[in-house]
């Protein structure tokens, strides 16, 4: 009778961590492995960060934030269930301008510092145009000559946005919390 009773509490404490476990995952944080080297050197392929979902629909997304987004449907390059890891370049309601690489947001430029150029390259020669919607973010790879990105597919609905990266948790070495950067010239 002592041993059942036993057996019941042990399954019980297992099924109630596994529904929280399942619970904080898809509605305060996510694990994610970085898949690709568009973030590089930022993130690399086979690190792991976790993804916030919680503190986005308090405070917004802003510029810099790396985010995890599920692609538009649409979009032939798109790998169905695969989500992706960006930064956040254009926020709702701005004119994004890139020429020469160079981006300007409501013609301010941006100084990007982040931006990784491949070996001998001194810009990534890209040029485009977007308006963004009351809804819509521009996001863009820090490694832009590797990165399937808005440039391709266009501004991404907030919808498709799962969380925001908090910080980069394995390998552990290299262990930190992803901030956005300062950008001199317009407001955080």
């Amino acid at each position: 009778m002592r041993g059942r009773r036993l057996l019941v509490e042990i399954l019980q404490t297992v099924a109630l961590t596994v529904v929280a476990f399942y619970l904080l995952q898809a509605f305060v944080a996510q694990p994610f492995r970085v898949e690709q080297g568009s973030m590089r050197v930022t993130l690399e392929p086979g690190e792991y960060v976790l993804a916030d979902k919680v503190t986005p629909h308090l405070t917004g997304y802003h510029r810099g934030d790396v985010v995890i987004f599920h692609p538009p449907a649409d979009w032939s390059g798109h790998d169905a269930g695969t989500p992706y890891i960006k930064r956040v370049i254009g926020l709702p309601g701005e004119t994004v301008d890139l020429k020469d690489g160079k981006v300007a947001i409501n013609g301010i430029p941006m100084v990007e510092p982040y931006v990784y150029l491949d070996e001998g390259a001194d810009s990534v020669g890209d040029d485009g145009h977007w308006v963004l919607g009351p809804d819509q973010l521009l996001v863009f790879g820090d490694h832009r000559s590797n990165s399937s990105d808005s440039r391709a597919y266009g501004p991404i609905s907030i919808q498709d946005v799962v969380g925001r990266a908090v910080f980069r948790y394995f390998p552990l070495d290299r262990f930190t919390l992803i901030v956005a950067p300062a950008y001199p010239g317009f407001t955080p």
